[in-house]
């Protein structure tokens, strides 16, 4: 049973109850005066604007973004034998290089675009016999005719052009003399070592009272303003070295086909019998070299 209108509200008429007089007059004053009449602008979440490009947060505008930093051809892994000289024949200088071997590398898989979002090609050295990998790698390389590898890593091209057949073999021809390489390789690690070695730290004073810390970090954390924390990133005692290095823009002094050897101009991280990986260097002009022929295992 609906409620009972009061004696008041039930004197009044039909139409004064309808919604048309519960609308707002604009007898309503709004204030024209103080911090409060201003319109405040509201922060936006994009950069935006009339006179302002249209940001591309695409996948496309980004691989747009990386085309003229991504190599063209992929790049090989090769094994650090060590460091020697030469002699330059118009200069009479010894330059100190770094011996590299290539060691039956050959092109794995793929990466594309359409499939993974970036083109890059996978590449195996080495070898390894079948009852030391797994299936699911063994499946991998069965599939593509690959033998098992050692060393496995992925290289980084442009576009699809730069994309080499499976099974290719890639040998030390695939780099010419005079051009610039970059060399990613790790570094050699020297197990835990305290903030003297691993950071250069000057010590504390062999005497004026100090007893027993005269090669220890000191304090750890700031005062009282810094939060009575340790920063993250806080340089301290721990594990030196083993860490990923790259050296850019070395010239291939040799590239020796038959022998699988590569000498490139300076030193390169890691010690003997390290995995380096070499590519066409990202900071010199892409070297002009005629396609290898191609060859499968």
């Amino acid at each position: 049973m609906p409620p009972r209108l009061s004696r008041k509200l039930s004197q009044l008429p039909i139409l004064f109850l309808g919604p048309q007089s519960l609308t707002i007059t604009g007898n309503v004053s709004v204030r024209s005066f103080g911090i409060k009449s201003l319109n405040p602008p509201k922060p936006s979440r994009f950069n935006v604007g009339p006179e302002l490009p249209v940001l591309k947060s695409t996948t496309t505008a980004a691989l747009e973004r990386k085309a003229n930093t991504l190599p063209l051809r992929t790049g090989a892994i090769a094994i650090k034998k060590g460091m020697t000289a030469v002699y330059d024949a118009e200069t009479g200088k010894r330059i100190a290089c770094t011996v590299l071997q290539l060691d039956r590398v050959q092109v794995v898989s793929h990466k594309t675009r359409q499939t993974h979002g970036y083109n890059a090609v996978q590449v195996g050295a080495g070898w390894k016999h079948p009852s030391n990998v797994t299936k699911s790698l063994l499946g991998h390389f069965s599939t593509n005719g690959v033998s098992p590898k050692r060393h496995v890593y992925e290289f980084r091209v442009k576009d699809e052009s730069g994309l080499l057949p499976v099974g290719q073999i890639i040998n030390a021809d695939w780099f010419h003399e005079g051009q610039y390489v970059d060399a990613r390789s790790n570094s050699k690690g020297k197990g835990f070592a305290g903030v003297m070695k691993r950071h250069g730290f000057h010590g504390q004073d062999r005497s004026h009272g100090v007893s027993l810390t005269h090669r220890s970090l000191g304090s750890a954390g700031p005062s009282q303003g810094g939060g009575s924390r340790v920063y993250p990133g806080k340089k301290m005692a721990g594990n030196m070295g083993n860490e990923q290095n790259t050296v850019q823009n070395l010239k291939v002094l040799k590239a020796d086909a038959e022998n699988g050897i590569v000498v490139v101009n300076g030193s390169i991280s890691g010690p003997k019998g390290c995995v380096v990986r070499i590519q066409d260097a990202i900071k010199k002009p892409w070297p002009k070299v005629a396609p290898v022929s191609e060859s499968t295992a």
